[in-house]
């Protein structure tokens, strides 16, 4: 059982809430997965300022941020610490900002990249840890998190969601996929890299290779519909897109509220209830096998 949150803002008055907003959406979910805490955030330019790139790096250990600033001084790097992540940030692009982070430390693992986002993962408590990620200071038009009660792999921060495995994309994950297993061992054939044993990375790199051949969300989560087995409920983001899908029997619980001012949805309704408006939202439980989907 684990917790889901998603919160994706059509008006830019409510960007300077989206921290706050979320972290009370998080806190409604808490119950749901004790064990770990991840969060993605969309549009921060103090976080990722214009013009930059960002990667979130869980960092080896005795690997300090400074020692990664050091490495990275010629690409004038903002390194900002939060727990178990690091996140950094230069003016250069993504993908070579992910080289520079790999080179100069090869055991980091890079769990999110982009030009829009800041991810963030550890373990313990998640009230603790969303005051660790300043997550009520964050602003931006998009958001989301997860609260992870570990039934496949070990609590880590390697195994904690959110999967950002391509730029600018998130992927978390209620539930269970039976046939992972199957599905990696094609990836892997394929020359696709994991960085951890979770089965819900199974579904962000599946996603993730369908969005590199041109493919929109709507059109990838149809695709994991058709070859992932198993329950789940799955919130996929992207730098222009928010997506809901769950199992075709619909094994796992969501709730989607709707206000001409934002699109939102969680695992419980209670993790709704404080989201300004929702007394006019329109509120529906997805239909199972059925892709929700959202631009910018």
């Amino acid at each position: 059982m684990c917790g889901i949150v998603g919160l994706h803002l059509r008006d830019p008055e409510l960007y300077p809430q989206l921290g706050q907003l979320l972290e009370s959406m998080l806190c409604g979910v808490v119950e749901r997965g004790p064990d770990s805490a991840g969060v993605a955030v969309y549009g921060d330019t103090r976080r990722v300022p214009d013009g930059h790139a960002a990667v979130s790096v869980l960092l080896p250990a005795g690997t300090t941020p400074e020692a990664l600033k050091d490495a990275l001084a010629g690409l004038a790097p903002v390194v900002t610490p939060a727990g178990d992540t690091t996140l950094v940030a230069a003016p250069t692009g993504v993908d070579a900002l992910v080289a520079a982070v790999r080179t100069a430390f090869p055991a980091a693992t890079v769990i999110g990249s982009g030009r829009d986002l800041a991810v963030y993962k550890g373990t313990g408590h998640p009230r603790a840890l969303a005051e660790t990620y300043d997550l009520a200071g964050a602003r931006g038009w998009q958001g989301l998190a997860h609260t992870r009660m570990a039934t496949e792999s070990a609590v880590t921060p390697e195994g904690c969601h959110p999967f950002s495995v391509g730029p600018d994309q998130c992927l978390v994950h209620n539930g269970s996929f039976s046939n992972h297993a199957t599905i990696r061992r094609d990836l892997v054939r394929e020359g696709v890299t994991f960085d951890s044993a979770n089965d819900s990375e199974v579904g962000a790199r599946f996603v993730a290779s369908r969005l590199a051949q041109g493919e929109d969300l709507e059109k990838a989560l149809l695709a994991l519909r058709e070859t992932f087995d198993g329950f789940y409920t799955l919130l996929v983001t992207s730098a222009d897109g928010f997506a809901v899908v769950r199992d075709p029997i619909a094994c796992k619980p969501a709730v989607i509220a709707e206000t001409d001012a934002w699109v939102a949805m969680a695992s419980e309704f209670r993790a709704l209830a404080s989201l300004p408006g929702i007394d006019a939202a329109r509120l529906y439980e997805p239909e199972p096998g059925k892709v929700y989907a959202w631009t910018r």
